[in-house]
């Protein structure tokens, strides 16, 4: 066996790629705050390409860790030189191992403001890019601004002591860098949200209009926020995984990456000083992201709730599971295709009708060892970014909303904790006791999970008669028939 470090890349087993450039001549370019698997199983692997080409010397990869827990990610990956193995894994069990070495170096840096200001402030540093999870941007879902409210966040702007929170850190680097007339970095969203530019210059600047009207100015006319869609299906890493790893390759590394073989990453092209040549590495370099992030999140995202809460309360646990089921896929496409797919603009390059088929077989992959639990966490958040828009938008049309109303109705129904079989469950999800509330009250009321949450949902999908009347047979159906008779019999809704 053979401990993962820069030493002993040439000891790994020949099957492994391992970077074939000098990491010691390599200068970090970008800042990344939430070094976590999604990250290094796609911007990092991106950037390694470059590196692999003999291209974007000057754009490695230097790590932040802001939260108490990041001192994980310190522990693991230093000793190993930063570097990590990542795994693409295809379905018919094979595993195309490549040591990834973008990732220079990581700063743990909570309770460490100045190293994590300093750094973002290096005039070396021209990319913040960020993967902070989609609640991560403090933005209120009903209004759509900053919201300052939230304890770390007021505490920030009242000034008292160091700051912590990722909105004042980058935004004081940003003041150190225009007080000293330095050009400000860009700061790239890698978040799977819509409109992620758009929303990390409403958080950024929001908190600098708290906190330094100036700078908040001095932001909107400088500062550069690209919207970008991130796509690779990037499981949690388990011990099982590091222990198969070390028994078919022989190479110890404590915190590996599994993926999927698939990884799409469309960018767009606004960069205030330089970025790497992305499209290179496979990147699509656009000016408009909107059709392909519509794309990913109606079609893709949305399929993911769509199958959660139906397979789980059946069974399943494993996706693949899920997909494998032809009841289960012939309603995934039969959603994709009759009720998301018309609420998209043309996607450049892009046949949608093989990009569902696509999607299905990358569901079905069980070497990627993707959970339903997985999908069902934080449900009031996914659901109502991904699934939500389409039902509002065909709404609007007069378009198709049963198969999305099926979807909702089995969410109530899973929201209960307790599956077809009797096995019970938590409900992980920052409103669980209103949704667990609502949905046990729809015994009596049977609209009672629309009306009690009608700030998750909105006026124009609670006050639908429409939607209202089709929910309401389909909770019923599922409640009483089950999940597979109600799935069988769609159509007879309509």
């Amino acid at each position: 066996m053979t401990v993962l470090r820069q030493s002993t890349l040439r000891d790994l087993d020949p099957r492994i790629v391992v970077p074939a450039y000098d990491r010691a001549e390599l200068t970090a370019g970008i800042a990344h705050i939430g070094v976590g698997a999604f990250h290094r199983s796609h911007q990092a692997m991106y950037v390694d390409t470059l590196l692999g080409a003999g291209l974007a010397r000057d754009w490695a990869i230097h790590g932040l860790g802001l939260l108490a827990e990041n001192e994980e990610i310190r522990d693991a990956l230093a000793p190993q030189d930063h570097l990590y193995t990542l795994v693409p894994r295809h379905g018919d069990g094979t595993w195309e191992p490549r040591v990834i070495g973008s990732l220079t170096g990581f700063s743990h840096t909570h309770g460490d403001a100045r190293t994590a200001i300093e750094r973002m402030a290096d005039p070396r540093i021209r990319i913040v890019s960020l993967t902070i999870t989609e609640g991560g941007y403090s933005i209120d879902p009903v209004t759509g601004e900053f919201d300052p409210t939230t304890p770390q966040v007021a505490a920030d702007l009242a000034g008292d002591a160091a700051p912590t929170t990722v909105f004042a850190l980058v935004d004081a680097a940003l003041a150190r860098r225009r007080a000293a007339g330095i050009k400000p970095f860009t700061i790239m969203s890698c978040d799977n949200v819509q409109g992620n530019g758009h929303i990390a210059a409403g958080s950024f600047i929001g908190f600098a209009k708290l906190s330094d009207p100036d700078l908040a100015a001095w932001m909107e006319d400088n500062v550069r926020f690209p919207n970008s869609m991130v796509d690779r299906i990037t499981p949690r890493t388990t011990d099982a995984d590091r222990a198969e790893l070390t028994d078919r390759f022989g190479v110890e590394d404590r915190w590996p990456v599994v993926c999927e073989p698939f990884t799409q990453w469309v960018l767009e092209d606004n960069f205030g000083d330089g970025r790497p040549q992305f499209e290179d590495a496979g990147v699509q370099v656009v000016d408009d992201v909107v059709p392909y992030e519509l794309m990913k999140l109606r079609l893709l995202n949305a399929s993911h709730q769509s199958l959660a809460y139906p397979g789980y309360l059946v069974g399943y646990r494993m996706v693949h599971e899920v997909t494998t089921d032809p009841l289960f896929a012939g309603f995934l496409l039969d959603y994709m295709a009759g009720e998301a797919i018309p609420t998209l603009r043309p996607v450049p390059g892009i046949d949608l009708t093989a990009y569902c088929h696509q999607l299905i077989e990358r569901f079905s992959n069980p070497e990627v060892g993707d959970t339903v639990a997985r999908l069902a966490t934080n449900t009031s958040d996914m659901i109502s970014k991904f699934l939500l828009p389409v039902v509002r938008a065909n709404l609007a049309s007069g378009g198709a909303i049963t198969r999305s109303a099926f979807v909702i109705a089995c969410w109530a129904r899973y929201a209960l904790g307790v599956d077809e079989q009797g096995e019970r469950y938590e409900i992980v999800d920052a409103l669980a006791p209103q949704i667990r509330d609502a949905a046990a009250r729809q015994r009596e009321v049977p609209t009672a999970f629309l009306d009690d949450n009608r700030a998750l949902f909105g006026d124009q999908i609670v006050d639908s008669d429409r939607f209202r009347a089709r929910y309401v047979a389909l909770a019923r159906s599922v409640s009483e028939r089950g999940v597979r008779a109600t799935l069988s019999g769609l159509d007879t809704f309509e």
